[in-house]
């Protein structure tokens, strides 16, 4: 039943069985990696995550669409109706952290799924009004978690020109597995599927636009009671790879006061890191999300210790503050525990806004369908981060019940799922017919710029 409503008018039909179907793929597609509490665990290029990718595929075939895998291990659904047209994209990824939520990430991708092939359904009827002006495309960005491989949102960070492939492909687990490696032992290695410019990240004339729709990973949404967060800005990170080098000693043995403790450098610096964003109050979010101790014996004093720090902030300014902060207490950790810290960026991206015209359509679409929306900027990095730099792009953000993200109680209501997928569907049609063509992108620094020290460009 098309409702005719608002200045555009919101026309995509939906069948009395599309809300039970979406239900009803969402449950399945949790089965994949899932834990006896509630989550799922399906690392990048896992058995799980394989698996899961495998259904999908099947999934979207039965349905008419293509399934390409591109170079970096990214998984696209094409449906082309426009022969020789531009394709819009819409998606997220369906990797997880280790013992992490089933609504993270694979929930944008099975939306983006059902909203396109409701579009399918839409433009292939000869009774519609509307025709596309460009192709569908589904996407399931690889390794947006890195969790297994680092850095995060690497699938989407090659694709857009952000991260060099050679390198993202001989990136390795901590069994020593490479990405290359992983990837080809599921089969999920391909060829280009889009054109690449002379900088290796698609062309703009082969992709149009972006969507996704994603849970919020914070309470603002659940607070307000409010249906739909429209993404105005992201805010800016600095993440880090540490080492810090000590001496390799006898517990018992060694003296206090010639132990080069390694971890108890460490210990300092993840007490630091906590201090340092007490400081800026809620304008800094600092973490230490990962330790590697080595020899890591009972009995051995660690002779060195592997972390991955961040740093997130709405201001570039306080990034940069919060970061000479950090190298000052580096220097007073070195001296007080007798240690060496090694400090380089793993990633780093700014704060940067996105497309006005996407916001606009986004929050115009919200309207039309008579849900509520309000802005919420994301402290998170999502792979819209990467794409809203180079075409328009919306993002959208359901609501995540009391903040909870990156556990297994992560949860997200049904109706709210639902909600979202029928405001998505709405904002795709209306991005497929061209209402956004000729939006510029916001523009940002160019790919790979990073604040000063940086030994690894890239984004994230």
């Amino acid at each position: 039943m098309t409702i005719e409503t608002g200045e555009r008018g919101v026309h995509v039909p939906a069948r009395a069985d599309d809300r039970q179907a979406f239900l009803d793929d969402f449950a399945r597609m949790s089965t994949f990696g899932a834990t006896t509490a509630g989550g799922v665990d399906r690392e990048a290029a896992t058995d799980a995550d394989a698996a899961q990718r495998k259904w999908l595929a099947a999934w979207l075939t039965e349905r008419g669409f293509q399934v390409r895998f591109d170079r970096i291990g990214n998984m696209f659904g094409l449906l082309e109706l426009v022969p020789g047209a531009p394709f819009v994209l819409a998606g997220s990824h369906m990797d997880s952290q280790p013992r992490g939520g089933r609504f993270d990430g694979a929930y944008g991708v099975l939306a983006a799924a059902h909203a396109f092939d409701r579009l399918r359904r839409l433009y292939t009827d000869p009774s519609c009004p509307t025709r596309p002006a460009y192709n569908l495309a589904v996407v399931n960005w690889f390794n947006e978690e890195g969790s297994r491989f680092t850095p995060s949102m690497q699938g989407s960070g090659v694709f857009t020109g952000k991260l060099d492939l050679a390198d993202a492909l001989a990136t390795a687990d901590a069994a020593g597995v490479t990405v290359q490696d992983a990837l080809g032992a599921h089969s999920m290695l391909g060829d280009d599927v889009f054109p690449l410019d002379d900088a290796g990240r698609f062309r703009d004339d082969r992709v149009t636009a972006y969507a996704e729709i994603h849970i919020e990973q914070g309470r603002e949404l659940d607070k307000a009671g409010v249906t739909i967060g429209v993404v105005p800005s992201t805010w800016g990170a600095n993440k880090y790879e540490i080492g810090v080098v000590g001496w390799q000693g006898h517990t018992g043995a060694t003296p206090i006061t010639d132990r080069q403790d390694a971890l108890y450098g460490a210990a300092r610096i993840v007490v630091a890191l906590r201090e340092l964003a007490e400081t800026y109050g809620d304008e800094l979010h600092t973490s230490c999300g990962q330790l590697t101790v080595y020899p890591n014996s009972p009995v051995v004093v660690p002779r060195e210790v592997h972390m991955h720090l961040d740093l997130r902030s709405s201001s570039d300014d306080i990034l940069a503050a919060a970061d000479r902060d950090l190298t000052r207490m580096f220097a007073e950790i070195e001296i007080a525990a007798d240690v060496r810290i090694e400090k380089r960026f793993a990633h780093t991206w700014k704060g940067h806004d996105y497309p006005a015209g996407g916001v606009e359509l986004a929050e115009a679409v919200v309207g039309d369908l008579g849900f509520r929306s309000m802005r919420v900027r994301t402290r998170a990095g999502h792979d819209s981060t990467n794409m809203k730099d180079l075409v328009p792009t919306v993002m959208l953000f359901i609501p995540s019940v009391d903040g909870v993200s990156h556990a297994e109680n992560e949860y997200t209501a049904d109706d709210d799922m639902l909600d979202g997928v029928t405001v998505l569907t709405e904002t795709l049609a209306r991005m497929v017919e061209g209402v956004l063509a000729g939006s510029a992108s916001p523009g940002s620094a160019p790919p790979g710029s990073a604040p000063p020290g940086s030994a690894s460009p890239g984004s994230d």
